[in-house]
C-alpha cells in the first residue's frame, strides 16, 4: 500500500516531509497504524526521527538521513535553536493580537494537564484573522510539552477547532474531524553546513476548504490589519 508522504527538502543529511494527518510520526505504544517511517521504507529511504507530530496534526517533519545528522539535530532541538511555527484555527481565541502561554505541563502517558508540577512551557501566539467565534492563528511552539500547543489552548478557554481530546467537540460549530493544527513551516541552521534553511507545508485542501468557511466574508467580524512580512510570533528573547 502506497502511503501519501510528500517530500519537500531532500539532500545527503537531510529528508523533510508533508506528514498527513492520520499517518503516525514514528510507532507508538498503544497506537495501530502505518508511520511516516514505514512510508519511507516503502521508498527505499533509511530515515531517524528527532521530533514527532501528533497523529492528527499535518505539516512539516523532519527527518536524519545518518546518525551523525540525528545527533546534529537533537543537539538543536536541545538549544531550541529551530522555530516551529503552526497555523491553527480557535474558537473563541485570544482578546491580545499577540501574546505567550506558559501553563507548566504534566505528561502523564498518553495524556497532558496543566499542573504546577509540570515543566515549564511556552508557546508563542498571534492572530492573523478574527471572525464570528473563531480566531485563525500562527504560533510558535517554543518547548514541546505532548500536546502542549492542544493544551495550552483549550485550557486558556480558545480550544481548537475539531479537539475532540482537550476541546469542546459538541459546541464546536464546525464539528471538524480533525484538530485543526498544521505544523506549517521549520526554521533552522542546517545540522552540517551551518546554513538557513526555512521549509514550508502549505495547508492540505481539508483545513483550506475549513479556513475559506470559517473565515468567509460573510461570517467576519474584524480582521488583523497588515503587518510585517509573514505576520509571524515576535521572536523569543527576554523575560515576556
Amino acid at each position: 500500500m502506497s502511503l501519501p508522504v510528500l517530500i519537500l527538502f531532500e539532500d545527503p543529511h537531510l529528508l523533510v516531509v508533508h506528514k498527513p494527518s492520520g499517518l503516525l510520526s514514528v510507532p507508538t505504544p498503544g497506537a495501530e497504524g502505518p508511520t511516516v517511517l514505514d512510508a519511507m521504507r516503502e521508498q527505499g529511504r533509511k530515515v531517524f526521527p528527532v521530533h514527532r507530530l501528533d497523529r492528527e496534526v499535518s505539516g512539516v517533519l523532519l527527518l536524519a538521513r545518518d546518525a551523525e545528522t540525528r545527533t546534529a539535530l537533537e543537539g538543536l532541538f536541545r538549544e531550541r535553536a529551530l522555530r516551529k511555527l503552526y497555523w491553527a484555527l480557535a474558537l473563541n481565541g485570544p482578546d491580545r493580537d499577540e501574546g505567550a502561554i506558559t501553563f507548566p505541563i504534566l505528561e502523564e502517558g498518553a495524556q497532558a494537564r496543566v499542573s504546577a508540577l509540570g515543566k515549564p512551557s511556552r508557546t508563542l501566539y498571534r492572530v492573523n484573522a478574527r471572525n464570528a467565534g473563531v480566531a485563525e492563528l500562527e504560533i510558535e511552539l517554543v518547548t514541546g510539552r505532548y500536546n502542549q500547543i492542544r493544551l495550552h489552548f483549550a485550557h486558556s478557554g480558545w480550544p481548537l477547532v475539531g479537539d475532540r481530546k482537550y476541546g469542546k467537540f459538541r459546541e464546536d460549530p464546525f464539528r471538524f474531524q480533525r484538530v485543526a493544527l498544521h505544523a506549517h513551516a521549520l526554521e533552522l541552521p542546517h545540522p552540517i553546513t551551518g546554513e538557513p534553511l526555512v521549509v514550508e507545508a502549505p495547508l492540505p485542501p481539508d483545513l483550506a476548504e475549513l479556513r475559506e468557511l470559517a473565515l468567509a466574508p460573510k461570517r467576519r467580524t474584524k480582521r488583523a490589519e497588515p503587518g510585517s512580512r509573514d505576520r509571524r510570533p515576535p521572536r523569543r528573547g527576554g523575560n515576556g
